[in-house]
């Protein structure tokens, strides 16, 4: 791992607005009301930025999450200062994860690359950053070996239909084995009533100081059962009430919102004796009690059929090293060793996901989730997913 701090020569390239079109599957499919303004469905645009190098490129960079706005990602401009074009792309559900299918996402990735495979690239690769490393897995297994006919339940799109080019390689950024991994590990377990989030088994809440930090091996052990238990009566409940609305509605209604409470509560966040690094006792969303609480954190708001396909553990498609196991291309997994949500043991996950050896794993040392206010890190990571890949054949 380098420790250097590498100059950029070269100047800023060119950026513009790239307006994608989304591919058409079954009627049926295209019906669905999957985002809730008619202008944007009715559009049927997916927007990106594309920050190209100073000099013509034959290699582009093509940064995804599900949910959040990589328009603006801090690693466009440098990327592009060092030579390769890089994309920063948006699925359907931009900043919007309440109704998200995995699937579709999956759908949204091959319509970005259809078209750059069009305009010519020789190497397209797929950069999953934080919640994007699951989806990428997600994306490149089912170019390479399509099954997934429908999200669980029966919505979304048949993937063995779907137009999707295989990337000829993956990076896994800052990234997590997948949504539903993720959220379990962060729920909390204390709550006795999921419209209350202030009913809570003291025994169970790590805010608790009579629990910790540092927590115990009896605490942690129940703790880590308990989350998973939760995740489980989440999914019985939304199977329940899906089979609820096919039978109440006559099949006219396929989908209701609903609210989770307690969605940042990993004792990580606070023990830093567990999987120790260099981050500090915070989240990505600022000190853990009020993250675990607050509507900006991850998962609070969802739909009964974007929770099987997102969160569930039982159910979801996004198991990042699951997806991985069959993958060709060569993979990279980053991350940074001061990342407060995304840690060592995740990047560990998935690159033992992957079963050939055109893989490697790198730490940036110092290095947050965002790389903000760290502009050496910054230059490290993005130097290294170039230098990487032009070293592929």
């Amino acid at each position: 791992m380098s420790t250097a701090s590498p100059m950029l020569t070269a100047p800023a390239g060119e950026r513009e607005l790239l307006a994608v079109r989304m591919q058409p599957l079954a009627a049926g499919d295209a019906a669905r009301l999957n985002q809730q303004s008619g202008v944007a469905r009715r559009a049927g645009l997916l927007w990106c930025t594309r920050h190209r190098a100073a000099e013509k490129s034959d290699t582009v960079f093509v940064f995804v999450h599900p949910s959040s706005n990589f328009m603006a990602h801090y690693a466009l401009a440098t990327m592009s200062q060092l030579g390769v074009d890089a994309v920063g792309m948006s699925t359907r559900y931009i900043n919007n994860e309440s109704t998200l299918l995995l699937e579709d996402c999956v759908v949204d990735i091959g319509s970005v690359l259809l078209t750059l495979r069009e305009e010519g690239y020789r190497r397209i690769v797929l950069v999953g950053n934080s919640g994007g490393g699951g989806l990428v897995a997600l994306y490149q297994n089912q170019a390479e070996h399509p099954s997934i006919r429908s999200a669980p339940c029966g919505a979304g799109p048949d993937l063995t239909q779907a137009r999707l080019p295989a990337a000829d390689a993956l990076v896994m950024l800052m990234a997590h084995p997948g949504r539903n991994t993720v959220l379990t590990e962060k729920l909390d377990p204390s709550l006795l009533d999921e419209f209350d989030p202030f009913r809570r088994d003291a025994s169970l809440d790590m805010f608790d100081p009579r629990n910790g930090p540092p927590y115990t091996p009896e605490f942690l052990q129940r703790y880590r059962a308990a989350q998973i238990a939760r995740n489980e009566r989440i999914t019985d409940w939304a199977l329940e009430r899906l089979a609820f609305l096919r039978q109440h509605t006559g099949e006219r209604v396929h989908d209701l919102p609903f609210v989770v409470h307690g969605t940042m509560a990993d004792p990580r966040n606070l023990d830093l004796s567990l999987e120790p690094s260099d981050r500090k006792a915070s989240t990505q969303w600022g000190e853990p009690y009020v993250a675990n609480l607050i509507p900006a954190s991850i998962g609070h708001y969802t739909s009964l059929r974007s929770w099987l396909s997102q969160w569930s553990m039982r159910c979801s498609h996004g198991n990042g090293p699951k997806r991985l196991e069959s993958v060709s291309v060569p993979v990279h997994v980053i991350y940074g060793t001061a990342d407060p949500g995304c840690y060592p043991s995740y990047a560990q996950s998935l690159y033992d996901g992957v079963r050939h050896d055109r893989r490697r794993i790198t730490g940036i040392a110092r290095a947050g989730h965002y790389l903000d206010g760290q502009p050496e890190e910054k230059l490290i990571a993005c130097r290294t997913m170039v230098d990487w890949a032009r070293s592929l054949p």
